[in-house]
C-alpha cells in the first residue's frame, strides 16, 4: 500500500476494492486498520460508505458483506472480524474520527421500516428524535427522498438492517445461531454503550466543540400533527439544563447510548401497519392530523415550496406532493424471523438489566429535580423500557402472536414474551437460584405490573387463542404451555395483575375532569421507577393511561380473571386433558406392539410382522417425547389450578372424565367414516379429528401378504425366487391344497395351518376390492418366511448345532422338517387355547 500523499481517494478506494477479490480475510483487514490510522477524515470520509456495506452488506439483500449472521467462533475469520468491530477497535474508530468532522451519509427512504416510510409518503415525520432534521429533498422527487445521518447514525443503521434485510443464504446455510459473530456484536455494543455499572467510555475522537450534538429540542408550546407522541429525548431535556454543552461530559457521551437504542428500535420493531399505530393515538392528536389534512388540501392549490430545500422539523408538512400510488393500497404483512425474534429478546433482557442495575437510592423518584446531580446516563436507566421500548414492542408482540405459524418455532417469540414481563430476573440477585422457582414477586414490581397490564392480560388471552389450535401431544407444544403457566404461577404474580385490573375498571370520575387520559403513559414521561403520590389516583392514572395509550379510547377490556376468560381457560384444561390421554394412548399402543415381537412370534403363534402399526410418527411422538409431554402438561394443569384458582377436585373429575371417554376413542373408536364401495371414507368431522390427534388409523398392510413391499428384514432375491416357486406350485396344485383345507376334520385343521396363508384384517378399513380379499383368502403355500434373516439365521444356528452333534446336512433338514410339522401338530391341537390365554 502506497503512501496517502501518493493515492488520490477515488485510487484509495478503487485500490480497496480490487483488493476484496484477490487477498486474504487476514491480510484485508490489517491493510484497512493501516488506511484508518494513516489516512486523514477527509478521504476516509470517501470509503466509509463502502467499507459499511463490505461488512454488513447492502439494504436491498444483493451484496452479502461479511455475513456475520453465518460466522461463528469455529470459524478462522471470526477472531478477526469481531476484534476489527469492536467498539474499541479500528472500525469505531473511523466512525469517531469521521463524526468529529461532523460528514453526513444518506440512507434512501425505501429502507425505512414500513410505517416510517408509510408516514412519511404522507407528508409526516415521526417524532423520533432519530429523524429529527434529517430528511433530504433531491430536485428528482419524492421517490429518492433520504435521511441524511451523521456516521455513528449509519454504521448502526446498516448494522441494524443487516438482520431484516433480504439475503441469500450462503449453501447449506438455513438461518443465524444466537451465538453468532451478529449477536454477540449487538451484545457487545449493547453491554459497552448501556452498561449496567459504570458509565460510556468517552469518544476518543472529541474535540473543543465536543462530539456530534444532538438537534435542539424543538418548543413545547408547538403542537405538531404526527402518529407517535413519544418526548423529546432525555438528553436534550437534560442539556436544556446546563448552563453550556460542555458543563457535564458526559452528557456529551450519553447521545451514542440513546442513538443506538432507537436504532434498534425502529429498525426491529417498527414494522406493522400504519393504521395499527394510529389507532393508539390520543384524541388531540388524531385532531391535529385531521387538521393537518385539511390544511393539505387547501395548501394544493397554492405554489409548491422549493424543493431541496434542505430539512425540516418533525411533525412538519414535507412538501404539497402527491402520493405516487394509492393510499391504503394493501400491503403485505410483514413476517419476522426467528433471529429477527432472538436479537428482539436479546434487547429486552439487557435493557432489563440496564433499568435494574440503577442505584437503590435513585430508584424513588423520577423527577430531575429530585436528584439534581445525577447523571444522563442514570436519568436514562429510569425510563428507558417504558420510553424506548414498551408501545412498539406490545404491537409488535401482538402481530406475532396473530400471524405466526402454529409450530414449535413459536418459542423465540413466547420467550421474548416471557423474557419482558418479568424484569425482576434481571435484578442481579442470585443469592439463592434453587429457591428463585418458588420467590414470590416482590411489591415494588407492582408499579411495572401497573405500566405493562395490557403485556400480561391482553398477550396471554392472544396466547389463549393459539394454544387452543396447536397439537398438545407434541412435546415442543406441550413446554411452551407449561412455561406460560409457570411465569404466571409465580407467587404473588397472578394477584398484582388482578389488582391492576380492578384498578382499571375504577369509576371515571376518580380522573380530574381537565387532565387527559394519557397522563403519565410511557410516552408522556412515566416510569416504574418513578415515586407515589396520592396512591389511588396516581396508580388509577398509571393503568388507564397505560390501557389507553396501546388500545385507545374506544378499547373494550377484556378482564383476564372475569368469567369470559375463566371459561376459555376450562376449556383449555379440557384440550389438555385431552392430549394428556392421547399420548397415554399413543405410548401404550407403542408398548403392546413392542411386547407382541415376544418369543413366540419366532415360532409363528404371535401376530405376523406383515401386520404390525408402521410408526409414522414425529420425532417429538417417540417415548421419551410423549413422557415429556404428560410431564409438561400435567404441570401445566397444576399452575393453571393456581393461577386461576380453580378448585382441584372439579379439574380431577374433568380430566378422568376426559381420560375415559379418550381412552375408548384411542383403543376402539375409528374416525368418523361412512362405508363406500372399496371402503371406508372419512368424512369432515373425520378428518377434523385426524387433524386433531382424538381419533385414528392403526397404519397396517392390508393387501395380499404375497404382494407387499419387500422388507429390510427380508433378501429381495431369495423373495422373488421364493415367490416365483411358490406361484408355480399353487397353480398346478391349487385344487387340491382346497379340497384339502375344506375338510372339517383334524387333517383339514392340520392342512389349514400349513397351507393357508395369514389373512388381511375383515375390518374392512382399508379401500381393498372384494376380489383381492377373496383371492388372498384361498389356501395355498407360502415360502416367503423362508426370504426372512431372521429365518435365515434361526437355519443357520440348527445346522451349526447339527454339526457339533455330528449330523450332516441331510440328517439335520430331516430333523427340522420333522419338528416344523410336530411343531404345527402343537399349534392345531392348543392353539387356540394358547391364544386365548
Amino acid at each position: 500500500m502506497t503512501t496517502q500523499t501518493l493515492q488520490q481517494p477515488s485510487l484509495l478506494l478503487a485500490s480497496l476494492k480490487a483488493d476484496t477479490n484477490i487477498k486474504p480475510f487476514l491480510q484485508r483487514c490489517q491493510e484497512l486498520v493501516k488506511v484508518i490510522n494513516d489516512y486523514p477524515a477527509k478521504e476516509l470520509h470517501q470509503i466509509f460508505p463502502w467499507l459499511v456495506e463490505s461488512v454488513f452488506g447492502s439494504l436491498d439483500g444483493v451484496i452479502a458483506g461479511w455475513n456475520l449472521r453465518f460466522l461463528h467462533a469455529r470459524s478462522a475469520e471470526y477472531n478477526i472480524a469481531m476484534d476489527f468491530l469492536d467498539p474499541s477497535g479500528p472500525m469505531m474508530k473511523l466512525v469517531y474520527k469521521l463524526q468529529a468532522e461532523e460528514y453526513k451519509y444518506e440512507i434512501p427512504v425505501n429502507y425505512l421500516p414500513g410505517p416510517v416510510k408509510a408516514a412519511i409518503q404522507e407528508g409526516v415525520l415521526p417524532d423520533c428524535p432519530l429523524f429529527h432534521n434529517k430528511l433530504q429533498f433531491p430536485l428528482s422527487g419524492l421517490l429518492s427522498l433520504s435521511l441524511a445521518l451523521n456516521p455513528f447514525e449509519f454504521y448502526m443503521f446498516n448494522l441494524a438492517s443487516s438482520l431484516i434485510s433480504p439475503k441469500s443464504y450462503p449453501p447449506g446455510q438455513q438461518g443465524a445461531n444466537s451465538d453468532s459473530a451478529y449477536f454477540v456484536l449487538v451484545d457487545t455494543y449493547l453491554k459497552y454503550f448501556l452498561p449496567t455499572e459504570g458509565s460510556v467510555p468517552p469518544s476518543p475522537f472529541s474535540d473543543s466543540r465536543g462530539s456530534v450534538s444532538p438537534p435542539t429540542p424543538r418548543p413545547p408550546s408547538g403542537s405538531f400533527p404526527g402518529y407517535a407522541v413519544h418526548p423529546s429525548s432525555l438528553l436534550k431535556r437534560h442539556l436544556s439544563h446546563q448552563p453550556s454543552i460542555t458543563a457535564d461530559p458526559a452528557a456529551q457521551e450519553i447521545w451514542r447510548s440513546e442513538t443506538l437504542l432507537q436504532v434498534f428500535v425502529e429498525i426491529w420493531l417498527h414494522h406493522y401497519s400504519l393504521e395499527m399505530y394510529q389507532k393508539l393515538q390520543s384524541p388531540q392528536v388524531k385532531l391535529a392530523l385531521l387538521q393537518y389534512r385539511l390544511s393539505m388540501s387547501s395548501m394544493l392549490c397554492q405554489p409548491a415550496a422549493p424543493p431541496g430545500s434542505g430539512t425540516l422539523h418533525s411533525y412538519q408538512v414535507l412538501l404539497p406532493f402527491t402520493h405516487p400510488t394509492p393510499l391504503g393500497a394493501p400491503e403485505e404483512p410483514f413476517s419476522p424471523t426467528e433471529e429477527h425474534v432472538l436479537a428482539v429478546r436479546l434487547l429486552v433482557k439487557h435493557l432489563h438489566a440496564f433499568s435494574c442495575s440503577l442505584k437503590p437510592e435513585q430508584v424513588s423518584s423520577t423527577s430531575p429535580s429530585a436528584h439534581p446531580h445525577t447523571s444522563p446516563l442514570e436519568d436514562l436507566k429510569r425510563v428507558v423500557v417504558q420510553r424506548f421500548v414498551q408501545q412498539k414492542l406490545y404491537v409488535f408482540l401482538q402481530h406475532c402472536f396473530g400471524h405466526w405459524p402454529l409450530d414449535a418455532s413459536f418459542r423465540a417469540v413466547l420467550e421474548t414474551w416471557l423474557s419482558y414481563i418479568q424484569p425482576w430476573r434481571y435484578t442481579g440477585d442470585r443469592s439463592s437460584p434453587q429457591t428463585d422457582q418458588n420467590r414470590a414477586v416482590p411489591d415494588k414490581w407492582s408499579f411495572f405490573v401497573q405500566e405493562n397490564l395490557l403485556m400480561y392480560t391482553k398477550l396471554f388471552q392472544g396466547f389463549l387463542n393459539r394454544v387452543v389450535r396447536t397439537d398438545l401431544v407434541n412435546a415442543k407444544n406441550a413446554l411452551m404451555v407449561f412455561r406460560v403457566a409457570k411465569v404466571f404461577a409465580q407467587p404473588n404474580l397472578a394477584e398484582m395483575i388482578q389488582k391492576a385490573e380492578l384498578l382499571f375498571l375504577e369509576p371515571e370520575y376518580v380522573l380530574h375532569p381537565r387532565q387527559h387520559r394519557a397522563f403519565l403513559t410511557p410516552a408522556h414521561g412515566g416510569s416504574f421507577l418513578s415515586a407515589r403520590q396520592p396512591v389511588v389516583t396516581d396508580a388509577v392514572f398509571r393503568v388507564k393511561g397505560h390501557v389507553y395509550g396501546l388500545e385507545g379510547q374506544d378499547c373494550q377490556y377484556r378482564r383476564m380473571f372475569g368469567a369470559e376468560l375463566r371459561e376459555a381457560v376450562l376449556k383449555l384444561v379440557q384440550i389438555i386433558a385431552q392430549a394428556r390421554q392421547t399420548a397415554k394412548g399413543i405410548s401404550d399402543h407403542s408398548a403392546e406392539g413392542v411386547t407382541s415381537g415376544s418369543l413366540w412370534s419366532w415360532f409363528g403363534l404371535g401376530p405376523p410382522e406383515l401386520s404390525h402399526t408402521f410408526s409414522g410418527a414425529e420425532t417429538s411422538d417417540t417415548a421419551e417425547g410423549l413422557r415429556k409431554t404428560h410431564e409438561f402438561l400435567e404441570r401445566a394443569l397444576d399452575n393453571l389450578c393456581v393461577i386461576f384458582r380453580l378448585n382441584p377436585g372439579q379439574v380431577a373429575q374433568l380430566v378422568a372424565q376426559m381420560g375415559s371417554s379418550q381412552r375408548d376413542v384411542i383403543s376402539r373408536q375409528l374416525p368418523d367414516s361412512i362405508q363406500g364401495e372399496n371402503g371406508l371414507v372419512l368424512t369432515d368431522l373425520g378428518r377434523l379429528q385426524i387433524i386433531n390427534g382424538l381419533r385414528r388409523f392403526e397404519i397396517e398392510y392390508q393387501g395380499d401378504p404375497e404382494l407387499q413391499p419387500i422388507r429390510s428384514y427380508e433378501n429381495a432375491l431369495l423373495v422373488r425366487l421364493l415367490f416365483r416357486i411358490s406361484s408355480l406350485i399353487n397353480t398346478k396344485c391349487g385344487g387340491h391344497m382346497e379340497t384339502l383345507c375344506s375338510r372339517g376334520d383334524f387333517l383339514g385343521r392340520l392342512s389349514c395351518h400349513f397351507l393357508s396363508s395369514p389373512a388381511p384384517n375383515g375390518s374392512g378399513r382399508s379401500p381393498v376390492t372384494r376380489r383381492s380379499l377373496e383371492r388372498s383368502r384361498r389356501p395355498r403355500l407360502s415360502l416367503r418366511p423362508l426370504a426372512s434373516y431372521r429365518t435365515l439365521l434361526v437355519l443357520l444356528l440348527l445346522y451349526l448345532l447339527g454339526a457339533l452333534l455330528s449330523l450332516g446336512p441331510v440328517s439335520c433338514t430331516f430333523l427340522i422338517l420333522t419338528g416344523a410339522f410336530l411343531l404345527g401338530l402343537f399349534v392345531t391341537l392348543f392353539g387356540d387355547k394358547l391364544k386365548a390365554q
